[in-house]
């Protein structure tokens, strides 16, 4: 599934939540996080990483040599965990808002979904 741009500055963000990642372990941090629902081209990680970087949410944390190629490792800053848990938030008010949404009486007083999904198909 492609994903979005704020989503993934949000999963980008949320894959660093645990520490420092160079790109091919944020990339699987990425996946595992939104359990295979969100995909991110090698391409599209580092230039959202590099605005990430700009706009001071994520830092660079140093680089290794490994099989004569240089790893870039880069972690969360205070900014940018602070943006995370803002995102986390938003997210979590817009979820309880459809919720509400969701479990609210339709029209004559009806629940507006089935108690159970198999009872609609009865």
């Amino acid at each position: 599934m492609s994903t979005s741009r704020p989503d993934t500055a949000f999963w980008i963000l949320t894959a660093l939540a645990s520490g420092p990642q160079h790109g091919y372990g944020i990339l699987r941090g990425v996946s595992e996080a939104s359990q295979g629902t969100a995909s991110l081209k090698t391409a599209t990680l580092y230039a959202t990483l590099d605005r990430l970087t700009a706009s001071g949410a994520v830092a660079e944390s140093g680089e290794e040599i490994v099989d004569g190629r240089a790893r870039r490792y880069f972690r969360l800053t205070p900014q940018g965990r602070a943006r995370l848990e803002s995102e986390t938030a938003q997210l979590e008010q817009r979820v309880a808002a459809a919720r509400r949404a969701l479990d609210a009486p339709a029209g004559g007083g009806a629940r507006a979904r089935p108690a159970h999904p198999r009872s609609a198909l009865a």
